[in-house]
């Protein structure tokens, strides 16, 4: 099954503390942004996504982590909670609507070897060049110039869906690439092995 990319799912929300033992390790959380970047990424992509991510349970100190690479920050951690409740420290909710979704090969993967790749990448910048060359290529692309070259990504920075990306090939899953040679938000829900799981509230 995969997600729209032109409108959100039309799902029921679901409350975060009646599901929240539900979520999985390997979880993705997809994003559709209402603040500037977001839109920006939606337009280079053409789609409602703008942001993804996944989740890490650390059930020792009774925490939902959500690894992601975004703007200005790059690579972090926090608590998915933080998302509904106190975005970047701002006291408010994320600007978004949110979606929790799950692989269908995730059963049965080793969560540590994940984990460590996902940890070993902590602070590494967020590829903001990589944005622009997207970008660039849709509009190379709108005036029939070729663009078929794939993009030179950098192991060294990462945009959120490189990141994920890089930490999922790691345990023998990978997401289908956009033609144009780059990997995109909308990539994850076009994925027809990732079905939504809830709508966040």
């Amino acid at each position: 099954m995969s997600l729209p990319i032109d409108k959100f799912p039309e799902l029921t929300p679901c409350n975060y503390a009646a599901i929240r033992s539900q979520i999985r390790s390997g979880d993705i959380l997809l994003a559709s942004g209402s603040a500037v970047f977001s839109k920006l990424i939606q337009q280079a992509t053409n789609s409602i996504w703008s942001h993804v991510a996944f989740i890490l349970r650390l059930d020792a100190i009774d925490r939902i982590m959500v690894l992601e690479s975004v703007e200005s920050i790059g690579v972090r951690t926090v608590p998915l909670s933080s998302y509904l409740k106190d975005y970047n420290g701002t006291g408010q909710a994320y600007p978004g609507k949110l979606l929790i979704a799950r692989h269908d090969s995730f059963a049965g993967v080793d969560i540590t070897k994940l984990s460590q790749t996902a940890v070993d990448l902590l602070g590494y910048p967020y590829a903001s060049e990589d944005i622009a060359k997207i970008a660039a290529k849709i509009e190379m692309g709108k005036f029939g110039i070729d663009n078929k070259q794939p993009l030179i990504q950098s192991d060294k920075a990462f945009i959120c869906s490189e990141y994920v990306y890089t930490c999922y090939k790691s345990v023998g899953i990978t997401i289908g690439y956009d033609q144009g040679g780059y990997i995109a938000p909308a990539d994850y829900a076009k994925d027809q092995h990732i079905n939504p799981v809830c709508m966040l509230n």
